[in-house]
């Protein structure tokens, strides 16, 4: 994990609410030059810490008017079934995020598509084509009320460096 100074945190909390932000505007706003911003920049991309430069599409405006969270719960807990199942899970566009996570179920699936029948589609493909599927349970968004990538910087931003 890198260790972030103030100046980092500050320009990641810019480009996290919008990443065109010109960097001479980052600059000013957090008391550098526009090169020495440049340089940060470029660190963090090069880091990981900033791993896309992205445009957030409204699904709606595009079609894709129905959003799914699935619950998949395998059969089986071999490592080559789950990564078999994680490959499936990555290459299909609909799949907007993915987590393997702790608990009663394996995995945790944040879908988007256009109709139900798009759903049903890709439950054939993706569950019940695949024998290690022992069951998902869906739950369909009635409205987006909060949606974002956003990691919170705001408390680090607070209490890193104070003089």
């Amino acid at each position: 994990m890198e260790d972030l100074d103030r100046f980092d945190l500050a320009i990641l909390d810019v480009l996290q609410r919008d990443n065109k932000t010109p960097q001479r505007e980052i600059a000013v706003a957090i008391g550098l030059s526009a090169p020495a911003v440049q340089r940060r920049i470029k660190r963090l991309e090069e880091n990981g810490t900033i791993i896309a430069n992205i445009a957030v599409v409204s699904p709606s405006h595009v079609g894709q008017e129905i959003t799914v969270f699935v619950e998949v719960e395998m059969d089986s807990e071999h490592a080559v079934m789950h990564d078999k199942a994680r490959r499936a899970f990555q290459e299909a566009p609909e799949v907007q995020q993915c987590y393997y996570v702790t608990g009663e179920v394996d995995f945790i699936l944040i879908v988007v598509v256009k109709t139900m029948g798009d759903y049903e589609d890709l439950t054939k493909r993706l569950f019940f084509s695949d024998n290690n599927v022992k069951r998902f349970r869906s739950f369909v968004a009635m409205a987006r009320v909060k949606v974002g990538l956003s990691v919170p910087l705001d408390a680090r931003l607070k209490t890193r460096n104070k003089p």
